[in-house]
């Protein structure tokens, strides 16, 4: 009986058209990174769960994908622990690497593990693949890529301000109306501080990270069961259902956490993006969002969250910064902030929208004919010399019929077809079919190369 295949829920195959598409995406988020002198780097794909561990909230910490050790990982385990099916201790005796879950935590160990050879501040970006044990829906993957454009060893809001400018011009060369969300950290401490839970900040801010996902009524119900007080959730209601611009928003936080000094400086540095952001023309719609927290728990100052405009789809670019991530690998003090595109996301918007451009569908401009051993030689000679001009192009590898060549090359979609046999051979010539309009005509090689470049 032959194996059944098939492939981990959560995760894809991609096909040849599927892949010149992303690589399109990619490209066009690198080249924008470059613009702005960052520099690459790669992790590896596991790290230790030390490094990983604790670095995303409880929730987070259930999402890792852990490693089973190599080898009898089991003869080392305690059995009264095995017959106890104690999961999550047991996990930690057979179980010492895990797939990355971000690029942001890699990078600040990156960082600690290599500062003697970086110069501060550091600007780099990363295009990898992250993992999640999330369950599998429509925008929602347990393997997927992100582009994560950082930079590190700078308190200057400036960097905050670069991000926002790079998240335009990568939605602008893509083509995506976007609104950027923006909200910080400091502000949420500061309402937690007012409604007497400084405790529970992380809990809140978990908690109202989940407003778009499942609506305020159980992000309510969630808090009650975080033991906050119904006293303190009503004075939370307000500020959650306030609507109006960013201007209105800022002026009604600043009588609501008048009293918190945190408080205060998260609304000055957002006045401060707000001021600075008002001299650019953006396309990019950028908003205060008081419900916005970013469930993370790393993130200490401004946060973003950008989602497309006018359509219900998840957030496809998210980030902010983080003021002693390096602190918990042993370097202090050191503060980033940086940014997450949704490579996979942002695919599934340009395909629903139809935003890909033509080309991106053509990996073949031209296809020879193959009439035979003679033909076929010639043909590989004029075939090097319309590569070394640039232009992708290949030839049928046998001389089969003529309508099985054609179909191939009608499935692939390649838009020109070459055909050169005895006649066009002695004539130097080559007999150029427009496959799009079925029309002919013999040119040069000169002729067909200015004509394809």
């Amino acid at each position: 009986m032959a194996q059944k295949s098939g492939i981990p829920k959560g995760t894809r195959d991609f096909s040849p058209t599927q892949m010149v598409r992303r690589n399109y995406i990619f490209d066009t988020i690198k080249n924008i990174f470059q613009r702005y002198g960052y520099l690459p780097i790669e992790t590896p794909a596991m790290e230790t769960l030390d490094t990983l561990l604790g670095k995303y909230g409880e929730e987070g910490d259930k999402l890792l994908f852990r490693i089973l050790n190599s080898g009898d990982y089991l003869s080392k385990v305690d059995e009264n622990l095995i017959k106890k099916t104690e999961s999550v201790r047991l996990s930690g005796e057979i179980c010492e690497k895990g797939l990355r879950y971000d690029l942001t935590v890699p990078f600040a160990r990156f960082v600690v593990q290599h500062r003697n050879d970086i110069r501060l501040p550091f600007k780099r970006y990363q295009i990898q693949p992250v993992w999640r044990a999330d369950k599998p829906q429509k925008g929602r993957y347990r393997e997927f890529y992100q582009c994560d454009v950082d930079v590190i060893g700078s308190n200057a809001l400036l960097n905050e301000i670069e991000l926002i400018q790079i998240i335009d011009e990568v939605f602008k060369a893509l083509k995506i109306n976007t609104v950027t969300k923006i909200n910080n950290r400091k502000i949420l401490a500061g309402i937690a501080e007012i409604i007497k839970q400084p405790d529970k900040m992380l809990d809140i801010s978990i908690a109202i990270d989940k407003i778009d996902k499942i609506g305020k009524e159980k992000v309510l119900e969630e808090l009650k069961a975080k033991a906050i007080p119904d006293e303190a959730i009503e004075k939370l209601k307000p500020i959650l259902n306030f609507q109006g611009n960013s201007a209105e928003k800022i002026k009604v936080l600043k009588e609501t956490i008048s009293g918190s000094e945190i408080g205060m400086k998260g609304i000055e540095e957002v006045e401060y993006l707000f001021d600075y952001l008002s001299d650019f023309k953006l396309n990019t719609e950028v908003e205060l969002d008081l419900t916005l927290a970013r469930g993370l728990n790393y993130y200490t100052g401004a946060i973003f969250e950008v989602k497309v405009k006018d359509f219900q789809f998840g957030s496809i670019c998210g980030g902010g910064r983080y003021d002693d991530l390096t602190g918990i690998f042993g370097m202090k003090d050191i503060s980033g902030v940086g940014i997450s595109f949704g490579a996979d996301r942002i695919y599934d918007i340009l395909n629903e929208f139809a935003l890909f451009p033509a080309e991106t569908v053509i990996s073949t401009k031209l296809m020879f004919v193959n009439f035979g051993t003679k033909e076929e030689k010639h043909c590989i000679a004029l075939l090097q010399k319309i590569r070394e001009a640039g232009i992708n192009a290949e030839i049928y590898p046998e001389a089969a019929k003529m309508k099985k060549q054609m179909n191939y090359a009608n499935k692939k979609q390649v838009p020109f077809v070459a055909l050169v046999g005895k006649n066009e051979m002695e004539q130097s010539i080559i007999n150029l079919k427009d496959m799009n309009s079925g029309k002919q005509m013999n040119v040069t090689l000169d002729e067909l190369i200015c004509a394809l470049k």
